[in-house]
């Protein structure tokens, strides 16, 4: 739930949809953005419980191969078997380039072996120009010496001022199951493409330092530099029910040394996995900036993807550099909350500056909700999100996400409807689109709020709240949205829908998806 801010009557509610984004119940702002899968060829529907005036544009993509007809075509994923997490380099100076010589990397975990998870991990490795088409490259990091014989797991890249020198910090399974953290350079560094790594002679650089189980420290954020000119990252580790992150500091990122103090700890939160720690402007704006950037201007975000929930959680705090130290806001509670930056199926997020464009971009991890044998029968599983710019808010409290503006390339066919009156339990089918996926942005104009229900947000579970506003229960403002994945008989459908309801000296939104 969110307020509308200073206007007393919330006239226009604006919902944008390139399909991935499930459940937003804190967003209700005048671009609402949720991003949502479609997988298979069938009617998109306006939905209204309520009679509504509406207007829509469609723009609509390819369509996926014929071999494989759930595979998406928005969203980057190998060209076969499984990928979870991954990892693109960041440069840190000012004024500087994002990409290596003009290049976009993306590293990715990879099972090249088959649909499932291994034990056999590598890095996948795919070059872009644009964010949006991706060339598929070698593997960049394969098991080979005793420090990650048993896989190459999670990690990430930085590319040193002056040098231009690209560092990988990686997991390796080692030769005893231990969790360590090796180090990776280019074999030729005027290769744009970066195409075959060599491992540092030194590995590990990083143990498993007291108080951190053996088998639960892993995911080495991206470095960033403090000012005294030493490197920093934060690795995601656990010690019985506490997770935390640790940091470590170097001055050539070969001999690293731990911080005694944990950098973030939660209690009865298991293991704190892809740790990712980064400033953002306080002042609205949406331009990124440099990681290692440390000033008035600036709070910091530590995220942390907890396993035993499998979601990703943001903290937005107080950076203490001269004492080692994140203080956030808020501590982790285990409730409705706690911040995150998506209510779907999104997990070990990684962001990262691009000094091109001046922004901070966001991908997160997509895992279906397919079983096993149906990963093994499709021939993959896995994908990464649409590609997010994302800011702090005005108000300080949280932050705004919006896809990138590479996106809209993808847009091929429209199909535009406008000024429909949507009565009170009517459907309009939104005909000619036979994609599989489609790009949906949707105006809705809703008459008399003033009898909308009173609700007292105050100590509210949006989540809960959406369990009990199903999609099929009629409210004097909503619900109204769109029917996803719908059958003809609507027998099977995905509703994305809202309802409006009246606070003291406000309006409140609720945003849902009902998959049931």
């Amino acid at each position: 739930m969110a307020n509308k801010g200073e206007k007393s009557k919330l006239d226009n509610i604006r919902l944008s949809c390139s399909f991935h984004i499930l459940l937003l119940p804190r967003a209700c702002i005048m671009k609402i953005i949720a991003e949502l899968l479609l997988f298979v060829v069938v009617p998109f529907l306006l939905n209204s419980g309520n009679g509504i005036e509406t207007s829509t544009t469609h723009s609509i993509n390819y369509r996926a191969p014929a071999k494989q007809p759930y595979r998406t075509s928005f969203h980057f994923q190998p060209q076969e078997n499984w990928m979870n997490g991954i990892v693109i380099p960041s440069k840190f100076y000012p004024n500087g380039p994002m990409y290596y010589k003009g290049v976009y990397h993306l590293f990715y975990q990879h099972n090249p072996e088959a649909a499932t998870f291994g034990d056999r991990i590598v890095w996948g490795h795919s070059v872009s120009y644009d964010l949006i088409n991706w060339i598929h490259l070698n593997n960049a990091i394969e098991p080979s010496g005793p420090y990650d014989i048993n896989s190459c797991w999670s990690g990430s890249a930085t590319i040193i001022p002056g040098k231009e020198q690209p560092m990988i910090l990686y997991t390796g399974i080692d030769d005893k199951k231990h969790q360590v953290q090796n180090l990776a350079i280019p074999r030729n560094l005027s290769d744009p493409f970066l195409r075959e790594w060599v491992k540092h002679s030194q590995n590990p650089v990083m143990t498993p330092p007291s108080g951190v189980e053996v088998d639960n420290f892993r995911d080495p954020s991206t470095a960033w530099q403090g000012r005294d000119g030493k490197w920093r990252v934060v690795i995601g580790a656990q010690n019985g029910d506490e997770g935390k992150t640790i940091l470590y500091k170097s001055e050539d990122f070969v001999n690293w040394t731990v911080d005694p103090n944990p950098f973030y700890a939660s209690h009865n939160t298991g293991v704190c996995e892809c740790p990712d720690f980064f400033p953002v402007y306080i002042n609205g704006s949406k331009n990124g900036v440099d990681t290692s950037v440390q000033n008035p201007s600036v709070r910091h975000v530590l995220k942390i993807s907890y396993l035993r929930k499998l979601h990703d959680y943001y903290f937005l705090g107080k950076y203490i550099s001269d004492q080692e130290n994140f203080i956030p806001d808020v501590r982790f509670t285990g409730n409705s909350s706690d911040l995150r930056f998506d209510y779907g199926k999104f997990y070990a997020s990684k962001s990262f500056f691009d000094y091109t464009k001046n922004r901070r971009i966001l991908w997160g991890w997509v895992n279906e909700s397919d079983s096993a044998q149906d990963d093994i029968e499709k021939g993959w599983a896995g994908l990464q999100s649409i590609p997010r710019q994302v800011w702090l808010d005005k108000s300080g409290k949280q932050l705004v996400q919006w896809p990138l503006e590479e996106v809209e390339q993808l847009r091929s066919k429209h199909i535009r409807i406008t000024g429909k009156n949507l009565v009170h339990g009517s459907n309009l089918e939104v005909s000619g689109i036979t994609a599989s996926q489609a790009d949906v942005e949707v105006l809705f104009e809703l008459p008399e709020l003033e009898k909308a229900e009173f609700l007292d947000p105050n100590g509210v579970d949006p989540q809960l709240l959406c369990s009990q506003e199903h999609a099929s229960r009629s409210g004097t403002v909503g619900p109204f949205g769109l029917l996803a994945l719908a059958s003809k008989d609507l027998n099977e459908h995905t509703a994305v829908f809202f309802r409006i309801y009246r606070a003291p000296n406000r309006y409140v939104c609720l945003m849902c998806s009902d998959q049931s």
